[in-house]
């Protein structure tokens, strides 16, 4: 839903009186925007691979971010390459661009972020060696983050592995996206290890993010509780190629395993944190109440998950105006091409003082 604004003439302003109503709306918009120091309108979305999204969904995914109009677009799953030549440390904010391949797949990426709407934002890169993870934060230009970093512990130089992470710092609030690891079927490093040490990372990230409220957003990689899935004991019970793992709070579909629903409630209650979607949704939405849906052919057809979320601090629920998913049904409509849909989150605009004295008489 695009907010718009009541024009406010001023005096010798005739030369405005020659523009369309739209260029007059978007003038106004631009105005009120530039005057608000944090944004207000976020988009979190899994691309399952940007570059091949641009190729085959980019009109429709335009047209819709043109509809919602965010301040701010967080991506995962880019799944292009970090610049560097082969077996050289690689520059995670930098997409690939020394080969023929990678040059052209660059180019298209960057004329695609340079088209309306993109055009209108700043774009930061965490990437990974190869065509595997990766995140992009897309930022309009009248809202500079006063510092992005890369890992958890905030440091900005250090990219976290996989490019997993970017954080933005704003006037009063901070901004997080993320691609949670995927904890996978098996007691590996690569897998539960990975998870558990993850996990454990972001509890102390979100504990020790006090100074100011926290805006965390991204694929997380879980289903929070029974509702947060279209088929629990499915999930419950899922298994790959018949292996059980020894701690049965370890066994399931992962994102949906006892172990990890655990930690992700000690990190929201730790951290003081609102689950946006479910504060203002409490029913179970067979529709359009999950993000992530299994393919539509095979025994997960029709199978899906909510995990994708915004999760904002205790002291942000009551400026929660809207969290949506924007994709429904088995079909995947509204999910670009993605397994993911597009999640929104809208929060209303701070009150100044002179507001609250106003409301207070």
């Amino acid at each position: 839903m695009k907010r718009f604004f009541q024009a406010i003439e001023k005096d010798g302003s005739s030369k405005k009186l020659l523009l369309s109503s739209n260029e007059v709306r978007e003038e106004q918009n631009d105005s009120v925007e530039g005057e608000r120091k944090d944004p207000l309108k976020f988009l979190t979305w899994n691309a399952n691979s940007l570059l091949l999204r641009v190729k085959n969904n980019w009109p429709e995914f335009s047209m819709f971010v043109a509809t919602i109009d965010p301040d701010i677009i967080s991506i995962q799953e880019v799944r292009m390459p970090a610049a560097g030549s082969k077996d050289a440390p690689k520059n995670r904010g930098e997409l690939k661009d020394d080969t023929t391949a990678s040059h052209a797949e660059k180019q298209t990426l960057m004329r695609a972020l340079s088209s309306p709407p993109f055009g209108s934002y700043q774009v930061w890169w965490s990437l990974s060696d190869s065509k595997y993870a990766g995140t992009a934060l897309l930022v309009k230009k009248c809202f500079q983050p006063k510092k992005i970093s890369f890992s958890l512990d905030q440091t900005a130089k250090k990219h976290e592995p996989d490019g997993r992470v970017i954080l933005a710092e704003f006037e009063s609030l901070t901004f997080l996206n993320t691609y949670v690891p995927n904890n996978g079927w098996k007691e590996e490093e690569s897998s539960f290890a990975r998870r558990r040490k993850w996990d454990k990372r972001m509890l102390e990230f979100v504990v020790l993010s006090s100074d100011k409220p926290l805006i965390w957003c991204g694929d997380l990689n879980v289903s929070h509780e029974d509702i947060d899935v279209s088929h629990p004991e499915f999930f419950s019970a899922a298994k790959l190629n018949g292996y059980l793992p020894p701690n049965k709070e370890d066994r399931g579909q992962p994102g949906f395993t006892i172990s990890e629903r655990k930690r992700f409630g000690a990190v929201l209650r730790e951290g003081k944190l609102i689950d946006a979607y479910r504060y203002l949704h409490k029913e179970k939405d067979m529709d359009c109440g999950f993000s992530w849906s299994g393919n539509p052919v095979g025994k997960y057809r029709g199978k899906r998950m909510r995990i994708d979320y915004f999760l904002v601090s205790e002291k942000l629920k009551d400026r929660i105006i809207s969290c949506e998913m924007h994709g429904r049904g088995i079909e995947l409509e509204g999910f670009y091409g993605s397994d993911h849909c597009p999640v929104s989150l809208e929060l209303s605009p701070t009150q100044t003082n002179s507001s609250k004295s106003e409301n207070s008489r």
